[in-house]
């Protein structure tokens, strides 16, 4: 049984990996860290980056994708397993029985049982003249359904969604989060060195003030000098408040940070927009392009 259903409050690692073009060595190396995560740092659930076993990029997706279950998944489960935590594998590129790609994140328990997939729902399609262009859909097609799990605790069982990337520019998808009662949202995300630096930690704390939960992000380690996609790194959750609570910077790390309910039920006293709400006036709109 998980050490979390003694506590009272949740301990969240996240795991800032460095990722090769070796998917055997970024497996063994994710591993290594999620033991080091809850034996030296005592979590209770961890988080990889987005894409954490193949870079990123469209034209590695095919090369890399595998069927769920698969060997990722596998090793994942057993990490989880054997370091008796819950576990979010960042994502992974998967292939569906039709060959569709998609680009998804699995959870685990810590008896190593998978509670579900989630496939990363908005697709990061952008144009930045003069300084990024990256079309997943070329290659990925969006995913369907959301996805939430609970880690019990003491006396109550913490309700977490998950996103990717991307899904953290939708204010939509964490505010349907926060009606489903979660308490904390976990987005894996690869922010490239031109937005990360304006919008990464922005919108982190953007959604967790405007829904009043925990809400963090996990990427992978900076890698200039792979002549890929360069992620931002600066792993981070933010707290009820808004507040950043803990933060990585560029390198190879983890992160940890204390998820407790009772901060949150403070927040949301204090300052209690969602009972003041004027859903009255609120009226749905189409979208402006």
């Amino acid at each position: 049984m998980a050490s979390c259903l003694r506590k009272e409050v949740m301990k969240l690692a996240l795991v800032q990996l460095k990722v090769t073009a070796d998917k055997a060595q970024n497996l063994k190396r994710a591993c290594a860290k999620i033991e080091e995560a809850c034996k030296v740092g005592g979590a209770d659930l961890v988080c990889l980056p987005e894409c954490f076993n193949s870079p990123y990029g469209t034209q590695h997706f095919a090369d890399y994708a595998e069927t769920i279950p698969g060997s990722s998944t596998e090793t994942l489960a057993s990490a989880a397993k054997d370091n008796s935590c819950f576990l979010v594998g960042g994502s992974i590129p998967e292939r569906d029985k039709s060959g569709k790609l998609f680009n998804t994140a699995c959870v685990f328990n810590p008896s190593g049982e998978m509670l579900g997939k989630f496939r990363k729902l908005h697709l990061f399609d952008i144009d930045i003249p003069g300084k990024i262009r990256f079309i997943e859909s070329e290659v990925l097609t969006a995913g369907n359904e959301t996805l939430t799990f609970g880690v019990p605790m003491k006396n109550k069982t913490l309700k977490i969604g998950v996103g990717i990337c991307y899904d953290l520019r939708f204010p939509a998808l964490a505010n349907l989060y926060r009606q489903q009662g979660c308490h904390l949202i976990l987005y894996p995300g690869a922010f490239n060195m031109t937005t990360g630096p304006l919008h990464f930690e922005l919108l982190q704390r953007a959604r967790a003030s405007d829904n009043q939960l925990y809400v963090a992000a996990c990427s992978p380690a900076r890698d200039e000098a792979s002549g890929g996609y360069v992620a931002w790194g600066h792993s981070s959750v933010v707290d009820p408040w808004a507040k950043v609570i803990s933060k990585a910077e560029a390198s190879e790390t983890i992160i940890y940070a204390d998820v407790d309910p009772d901060e949150l039920e403070n927040t949301r006293n204090s300052i209690p927009i969602l009972n003041q709400m004027r859903l009255d006036l609120y009226t749905e709109s189409s979208p402006v392009n």
